[in-house]
Formats: C-alpha cells, sequence, structure tokens
C-alpha cells in the first residue's frame, strides 16, 4: 500500500478554514442603542453583566434562571421573586442554590420533580447584591467507570434595587 502525505498547500488551505469557521460567531444587539455584542456561534448569549443606570431597563419584578445563565447578573426590583431551575442527572446531580448577602430571602420553591435538579426561590428584600451558587460533577458519580474531581459551577449576580 502507498503512503501518501498532504500537500503543503492542502494543510495550509485547511488551517486557514479552521481559522475562519473559528471566528465565525452571530451579532445581536439593541437596535436602537448602537451598540452590539458578538457571542460565538455556538456559544449561549447572556444578558449584558452590568447594572442598569439612568436611562437603560429599570429592574424587573419578577425572573427565572436556568443553568445557560451562569456568570449572568441580573437586577431585580425590591419585592421581586427570583425563580431558579438547574436541569440535572441523578448521576450528575446540582447541589442545592446558596445565597451569600442579605438582599435576597429564600422563599418555598416548591418540589423537585427530577433526581439530580435543584431548584431555588429567592424575594428581593432589601436593596443591595448578592450571589448565588451551584455546582455539579463533570462526570457522573457511576463507580463502574473512571471518575473525575471536576465540577461544573453555576453562579449569578443578583442586584436588588429600590422599586
Amino acid at each position: 500500500m502507498r503512503r501518501t502525505t498532504p500537500r503543503p498547500t492542502t494543510v495550509l488551505a485547511l488551517a486557514a478554514s479552521a481559522l475562519l469557521l473559528a471566528g465565525c460567531g452571530t451579532q445581536s444587539g439593541d437596535s436602537g442603542s448602537g451598540s452590539s455584542a458578538v457571542t460565538p456561534s455556538k456559544a449561549p448569549s447572556k444578558a449584558p453583566s452590568s447594572s442598569p443606570t439612568a436611562g437603560e431597563k429599570e429592574c424587573v419584578p419578577e425572573s427565572s434562571l436556568t443553568a445557560e445563565d451562569t456568570g449572568r447578573t441580573v437586577c431585580l426590583a425590591a419585592g421581586g421573586v427570583l425563580r431558579i431551575t438547574l436541569d440535572g442527572t441523578t448521576k450528575r446531580a446540582w447541589k442545592p442554590v446558596s445565597a451569600t448577602g442579605d438582599a435576597l430571602e429564600a422563599t418555598n420553591a416548591g418540589i423537585v420533580i427530577q433526581p439530580g435538579d435543584a431548584t431555588a426561590a429567592f424575594t428581593a428584600t432589601s436593596a443591595g447584591t448578592a450571589h448565588l451558587t451551584s455546582s455539579r460533577p463533570v462526570c457522573g458519580t457511576d463507580p463502574v467507570h473512571i471518575a473525575c474531581k471536576g465540577l461544573q459551577e453555576w453562579t449569578v449576580t443578583v442586584v436588588v434595587q429600590k422599586s
């Protein structure tokens, strides 16, 4: 059997194609503000990570978050309600959502129906900032397979403003 070696031009063309595809993304932005954000085409889009200032959108009275919202900053009006649903599996279960800061107070989130899921609900009690966190194993916890110690972390910052 004859061994073939790729030509340098073929290798160069493949490398250029890979770089071009890696640079592709989607562009989104507010049509009236003149600003835009570019995100990779396979990455989930995230809301802006800064709290609103004068002239920008007001804080919302209610919000729902999922695992895709990790890294976000959410602005919640005082008295508002925040609900979190993190979908997991039995082998890759989410830890309960914990909150630091005194801007949020835990409230009844209902019943978790699926094993591995984490649900939480908070009421915005006073102006300030709170940090919500949870984590789950990157690899399943099946004793038959190789285990890893990696964790998938979930974090959200909540800014509570007086209404």
